[in-house]
């Protein structure tokens, strides 16, 4: 397989474009497979101080604001994820379209056939864990790689012939990929990424690019009560691009046609069989109810033990800042949830959850349209609302002031003071943000663990400030 890539790249003029994690983890690749030939790294950002380069002759740097130029003198692109061209004069995109290639990619053009490849706007990493979780418990070799923090390049030593790759693949590694894996999920598609895909349909079109390479000796598993990735597939549809196995996901109140599988009544039914049975678990709320279901449609494709895949789901506990429990404190139950980027998954949480006195939301404004969120806050029974960032100054005016406790800071200190004075004893409060944490925290991680050590009642030296 390694020497499958190194083909691929031998005796070609490439640029690592962007050197962040996946960057720098193309450049150790190329490194150790091709030797010491020259390498162009192409950063916004000085990056000649890094410890990876500071005694490599063998590099050209690019740096600074016009980084994004003359791409079209390189034989391949080697695009980190991150990295936005739709901003650039379409015919010079036109011209580097081509040469656009990735770690993803490459690994997609060797290997494709034992990729299960897992995307979505909301719940990708904890499916992906999940079902990685499963597959291990059942003695088979697995590795777990991609957008959830391991670039796929780093473990491909480990990789052998019947080893499953369950990997999470974000939109941005999906943008410009012509292949797609033999088991793609897509879990389900709202407003996001706007900043970088420009427009949502654009944004959408980029996870649909999961489907559109697949054959029909592949799987492509879908929510098919999702309005916007039902739109999606019927653009695939009519381009004849959707050749693959269709299997659509929903519960009973919602399910069409279009679904194979359907939720009932804590039951998942593939084919009118019974697949799973649910029991308490600590993956609570629907939404991951329905997570549950892409993992046991591919344990059952895997001919996998249904009921042992089931143990390990009852026994999965959620993954850090994702409705994460920190217990009771000051006799309040506290969650931190700063994963929910987007109004839905906020929704999702607050759902899941009874007896919620008061909710912490907002964060950087990325002109999502929040009607929905608000009408939902407003008909809640959630008492106190704690708005905050520039997302949150522009919902607190739409709030019904006569039937909420209404407050405003930018400040989560001030707001974690707040939510001790108003919350009922023996009642939950949840950080939530429905918005990106960036504005003024380096990511949902960094918000997240300010928030835990505030109710820890720990000392934390992570300071908000706009990043913009």
């Amino acid at each position: 397989m390694i020497n499958e890539i190194i083909n691929k790249l031998k005796n070609k003029n490439i640029v690592i474009l962007g050197f962040g994690k996946e960057g720098q983890s193309t450049f150790r690749f190329l490194r150790e497979h091709l030797g010491n030939v020259n390498i162009t790294i192409n950063d916004k950002f000085d990056i000649s101080n890094n410890s990876l380069l500071t005694n490599d002759e063998n590099v050209t740097l690019n740096c600074g604001p016009n980084y994004l130029e003359n791409l079209d003198n390189f034989d391949i692109i080697m695009k980190s994820p991150g990295i936005s061209l739709n901003y650039l004069d379409e015919e010079y995109q036109n011209k580097i379209i081509n040469k656009i290639s990735s770690q993803l990619e490459l690994l997609l053009e060797v290997n494709r056939k034992n990729i299960i490849g897992i995307t979505g706007t909301k719940g990708k990493s904890t499916t992906s864990s999940l079902l990685y979780n499963v597959i291990k418990d059942q003695g088979k070799d697995v590795i777990l790689a991609g957008n959830i923090g391991i670039p796929v390049l780093d473990e491909i030593k480990n990789y052998k012939n019947d080893t499953i790759l369950v990997i999470e693949m974000s939109s941005h590694q999906l943008e410009y990929i012509k292949k797609s894996p033999h088991i793609g999920i897509v879990l389900n598609l709202f407003q996001d990424h706007l900043d970088h895909a420009k427009t949502l349909e654009h944004y959408h079109e980029n996870k649909m690019h999961m489907f559109k390479y697949q054959t029909n000796e592949d799987y492509a598993l879908y929510s098919s009560d999702n309005k916007y990735t039902l739109d999606n597939i019927t653009v695939l549809e009519n381009n004849n691009c959707f050749k693959s196995n269709k299997i659509g996901i929903s519960f009973k109140e919602t399910s069409n046609s279009l679904s194979k599988v359907v939720i009932d009544e804590g039951k998942i039914y593939f084919d009118n069989s019974i697949i799973y049975e649910d029991k308490d678990r600590f993956l609570i709320g629907d939404h991951n109810l329905k997570n549950i279901a892409f993992v046991m449609v591919v344990a059952k494709l895997l001919n996998l033990n249904l009921q042992k895949a089931s143990e390990t789901i009852y026994n999965f506990k959620p993954l850090e800042y994702r409705m994460e429990d920190l217990g009771t404190h000051n006799n309040i139950h506290f969650y931190v949830d700063t994963i929910a980027t987007i109004p839905e998954a906020t929704i999702n949480a607050t759902s899941s959850l009874k007896n919620i006195s008061t909710l912490i939301f907002g964060g950087e404004n990325r002109n999502t349209d929040y009607t929905e969120f608000i009408n939902y806050l407003n008909s809640s029974n959630i008492e106190n609302l704690i708005c905050m960032y520039d997302t949150g100054f522009l919902i607190k005016p739409k709030l019904d002031t006569s039937k909420k406790n209404i407050f405003f800071t930018r400040d989560m200190r001030e707001a974690y003071k707040i939510a001790l004075k108003v919350t009922k004893p023996g009642s939950i409060c949840i950080l939530s943000p429905a918005a990106s944490s960036k504005d003024v925290f380096i990511d949902y991680q960094e918000k997240g663990a300010l928030f835990k050590a505030l109710v820890n009642g720990n000392e934390s030296d992570i300071i908000e400030h706009e990043k913009k």
